[in-house]
């Protein structure tokens, strides 16, 4: 009896021993995948500090910035860059930049800093899908082939479309304002301007302006 006790206990002890291995193992490789799948970087002082972050190619891309002449830049490296400038820009300790990424989307928010002469230029993958919106500024997007979505409430707003034949749905609007697309033939000004237009592309463009031009170049 006292040998088929000894023999129970260790079987079943080496039942829940393996169980738990197994359970660690898995805990353990869940939050290794979960650590590849998200990530949160934040830099308070980007002045001073540059901020580079890995994000691939063909991803989704959500930019939510503060109000400032801006520059998003279709490059052919695999990340997201962020340089600020203008005679204020360089010398403010307070604008804030912060990426969250799961998989294969990303969401960048820069705030804070001067109000007045600074400059952003955000450089992303150049197979990206945009979703941007910015309060107000002199904005350029340009060598970004994808989806994009793009709202400034009010300044002006220029996107490189490049081959129209590209797109399978283009709606472009402004409430007072511009609108100049020529690759589309379209021109438009005054109140309340839009025009849509469907192609055999695989790509979508909605852009708005709330005040001031829009050109789809």
């Amino acid at each position: 009896m006292v040998a088929f006790a000894y023999s129970y206990r260790r079987d079943g002890l080496g039942g829940v021993s393996m169980r738990y291995v197994v359970g660690c193992c898995s805990a353990v490789l869940l939050l290794a995948l979960s650590g590849f799948a998200q990530s949160k970087v934040q830099i308070d002082d980007l002045s001073h500090h540059a901020f580079e972050t890995d994000f691939p190619s063909g991803g989704n891309l959500s930019l939510r910035l503060r109000s400032a002449e801006i520059r998003i830049v279709g490059t052919d490296d695999n990340k997201v860059d962020v340089h600020v400038g203008g005679t204020e820009g360089r010398r403010a300790t307070n604008i804030t930049t912060r990426f969250e990424r799961s998989d294969n989307s990303g969401e960048l928010h820069i705030s804070g800093g001067p109000h007045n002469n600074i400059t952003i230029t955000v450089q992303v993958p150049r197979h990206s899908n945009l979703f941007v919106r910015i309060p107000a500024g002199d904005v350029e997007v340009k060598d970004v082939t994808g989806d994009k979505d793009i709202k400034l409430h009010a300044g002006e707003l220029r996107i490189a479309v490049g081959n129209p034949a590209e797109y399978a749905h283009v709606a472009a609007s402004v409430t007072t304002g511009e609108i100049d697309a020529e690759p589309f033939g379209e021109s438009h000004g005054g109140l309340f301007r839009s025009f849509e237009k469907s192609g055999n592309g695989k790509y979508r463009l909605v852009a708005h302006v709330g005040a001031g031009e829009l050109a789809l170049q």
